[in-house]
């Protein structure tokens, strides 16, 4: 290595001036020895030369050196924000979400947040949750990552965003400064204090994967473990977590009256499917709402659908891309008319799969939801017993195979005895006598039954009569 000492030193200072892509490694230093001077030299010898002449060799040109200080955090001032993957089994299912972490900088209290989605509904939920938690806005800043929901556009070598519209309006809402870090690796010690605790609350309070029923059952976990970190303490620090926090309440701002509305409006058309599309996903209405246009409101755990004023639908928010959920109760007015179609229907396997027809998702928001669920359950136990009623003793039609898609009207069925044969009931005929009168055939013009249209005046002929050349209808037809 001794005679190519200097060789590697010119290198070496020639990659100060380069561009940071364009710099010699050490396997390439290995490989211009062998073309240049066919000399194989090992590889662990040239690595550890070059390890120590770069970094006397940037001290000699006067580089800057790369250096750590240590932050003081004053009472009640700042805070951070960071997001981290986590799974849990929801229903016995293996799923993805994501936990939502707003931790303080000097008492290190951490508020934690299991969402289903990273966006801006779910990035603004996790915020308020955690102002409401904490009873107060820090005073100083909130650090954060070049986030999406926050940030448009990273201004070229500088600290300046350009933010989104609705999180300027969000953070001047409740009144503190958010600061961005340098983009990628370069910024993840701005805010290490929420990175290595995501880690942490991860590895000891969801290790093992979770088992829930629902995302609310783990999140009302989450609060529990909390409650337990109060209780420890932090490096050799003399006071826990709980007392330094507590120390700090008077320092933060007081928080606003009224929460932030985290969820977006939308205005979705109803398929012929009877489903409507948000964010890449569908889920179900009533099919008496095809080719209109509903009021939906969107937000990180569910989706409520609107017809004016009136609530028609109620859903948990899927993750995930060209996920479907399907209400069997949505689609009864359209399988009242093609009961064949019910065996194989997608909304009958959902509907099977999570135990039962109706939504199982159903709260007590209080009488008037109470009542309008009782009205809902009582109609859709009608619309049940006369399908079983009209269902009795009906074949399929033939050539009429049993998977087809049914497509559904978008207004609601119509009675029983209007349906007729539709609905798989007979209509009786009048029985005809057997012995006709005989009577001569009737004048040109004039109406073939006495005493129809005034008996024997010359008739009009209806609309259909004009329309359909050569045709009449049936008052104007003959008897034979």
């Amino acid at each position: 290595m001794e005679p190519y000492k200097k060789t590697v030193d010119a290198r070496l200072r020639a990659d100060l001036e380069a561009p940071r892509k364009q710099r010699h490694t050490v396997r390439l230093i290995v490989a211009r020895f062998e073309e240049e001077f066919g000399e194989a030299i090992p590889y662990p010898t040239v690595r550890d030369f070059v390890a120590a002449r770069r970094k006397e060799i940037a001290a000699q040109a006067g580089a800057p050196v790369e250096a750590f200080t240590t932050r003081h955090n004053a009472l009640g001032a700042d805070a951070e924000v960071g997001f981290g993957d986590v799974y849990a089994d929801l229903i016995g299912q293996r799923t993805r979400c994501h936990l939502f972490a707003f931790r303080l900088a000097y008492s290190g209290k951490a508020v934690h947040r299991i969402l289903r989605s990273c966006g801006r509904q779910s990035f603004f939920e996790g915020h308020v949750h955690a102002l409401t938690v904490l009873g107060g806005v820090p005073a100083g800043q909130i650090r954060y990552d070049n986030l999406t929901p926050t940030v448009r556009r990273v201004v070229f070598r500088s600290r300046s965003r350009e933010e989104d519209p609705r999180w300027i309006h969000f953070h001047e809402y409740y009144g503190f400064t958010p600061f961005y870090c340098e983009p990628g690796l370069r910024g993840a010690h701005e805010k290490g204090g929420v990175e290595g605790p995501v880690g942490y609350f991860r590895r000891n309070y969801l290790t093992s994967v979770s088992r829930a029923n629902s995302l609310e059952e783990l999140k009302a976990r989450l609060a529990g473990f909390e409650t337990r970190e109060d209780e420890r303490r932090i490096g050799a620090r003399i006071r826990t977590i709980g007392r330094d926090f507590a120390r700090e309440a008077p320092h933060r701002l007081p928080l606003s009256d009224a929460a932030f509305t985290t969820g977006i409006t939308l205005t979705p058309r109803v398929d012929r499917y009877g489903m409507i599309t948000v964010k890449m996903c569908r889920y179900s209405v009533l099919v008496r709402f095809i080719d209109r246009k509903v009021v939906v409101t969107l937000t990180c755990d569910e989706l409520t659908v609107h017809d004016g004023r009136r609530e028609i639908a109620r859903h948990p928010r899927l993750a995930g891309r060209s996920a479907e959920r399907l209400v069997m109760d949505h689609h009864l007015e359209a399988l009242l008319t093609e009961p064949g179609a019910l065996e194989r229907s997608e909304a009958l396997h959902q509907a099977r799969a999570a135990g039962g027809t109706a939504d199982r998702r159903r709260t007590d928001h209080g009488p008037r939801h109470a009542a309008a669920s009782t009205a809902q359950a009582a109609r859709s136990h009608r619309i049940r017993a006369r399908y079983r009623r009209q269902s009795r003793g009906r074949t399929r039609k033939p050539g009429v195979h049993r998977n087809a898609v049914v497509r559904a009207r978008s207004h609601p069925p119509a009675r029983p005895h209007a349906q007729g044969r539709r609905a798989g009931i007979r209509r009786r005929r009048r029985p005809r006598p057997r012995h006709q009168p005989l009577r001569p055939p009737p004048a040109p013009g004039q109406d073939p039954r006495p005493g129809h249209h005034g008996g024997g005046r010359p008739r009009s002929p209806c609309k259909r009569c004009v329309v359909r050349a050569g045709t009449q209808c049936r008052p104007h037809r003959p008897w034979w």
